[in-house]
């Protein structure tokens, strides 16, 4: 697969994000790729548990800027119209198509009857964010940090990051993280209810798969409804037209110019300069 590792350890799957030079950032090939894993482990019996993490010390900064900067590809985007035809992309464009697999990939993290684990070593941004967020339990080392990020290139938030941020930590704490985006350690991200827990770096993939093979010796049945009856609970049913709302909202952002400067600004490395349009 495309930058996408899967290891089996007994009735314990891992998929890693392998793309450390782009931050493990994900591009369409690679989010594809990402899907096809979770849809794998996720309806294979013989996997009781599962573990999402990044490889080194990076967990994921989301969809690739670069390839959106560069309007993805002619083979992205030949479904929408003949070869002989040129494709008239934007960054709306390039960000749908990569986020309607990202998003996939959540729904069916939240579908699965089975635990998904966060396994979350360095910095976890934007749509990396919202992946972590949509697992079961997420396990951070001590070096990691998260951030919403989106506000730095003038975006909305997706990825499920505004589903699952004032279910987790309240309405207030979820504007002052969107709005004022600080950057949270893992301590600080265990104390506002973001995360499960903090492992020293050293020992943290030992400490990680502890856990998973606990719950894949578990009951895994009951496990899976219970799951199911939090997720009904906590209205969960209504993610994936939530994620439908998240995408349509931020490829319209996307097509904007706050964004055009934001994603100059953030290649130039400099401030940018927003008019709030």
């Amino acid at each position: 697969m495309y930058h996408i590792e899967m290891e089996r350890q007994d009735h314990v799957g891992i998929i890693t994000m392998a793309r450390p030079e782009r931050f493990n950032a994900l591009d369409v090939e690679m989010a594809q790729d990402l899907r096809k894993a979770a849809l794998q482990f996720a309806r294979d019996d013989s996997i009781r548990c599962v573990v999402l993490a990044g490889q080194e010390k990076c967990f994921c900064s989301g969809a690739d800027l670069k390839y959106v900067r560069e309007k993805g590809s002619q083979k992205d985007f030949s479904y929408l119209k003949p070869e002989t035809c040129p494709i008239e992309s934007d960054y709306g464009k390039s960000f749908k198509e990569i986020l309607e697999y990202i998003h996939s990939t959540i729904s069916e993290i939240r579908r699965a009857p089975k635990p998904f684990i966060a396994a979350v070593k360095g910095i976890a941004a934007a749509g990396g964010f919202g992946l972590a967020m949509s697992c079961d339990l997420v396990f951070a080392a001590d070096a990691a940090s998260f951030e919403w990020a989106y506000p730095k290139t003038g975006l909305t938030g997706a990825e499920s990051s505004t589903f699952f941020l004032p279910r987790l930590v309240g309405i207030r704490k979820a504007f002052e993280l969107v709005f004022l985006n600080p950057r949270l350690s893992g301590r600080e991200a265990l104390q506002s209810g973001l995360i499960t827990g903090v492992f020293g770096l050293d020992e943290f993939d030992g400490e990680v798969l502890k856990v998973a093979r606990r719950l894949s010796d578990g009951p895994t049945r009951a496990l899976g409804i219970a799951k199911r009856l939090i997720n009904e609970a906590s209205s969960m049913d209504s993610l994936d037209r939530h994620l439908d709302r998240e995408l349509r909202n931020l490829v319209e952002i996307a097509r904007g110019p706050d964004f055009s400067e934001g994603l100059d600004a953030f290649f130039a490395r400099r401030a940018p300069e927003f008019k709030g349009e």
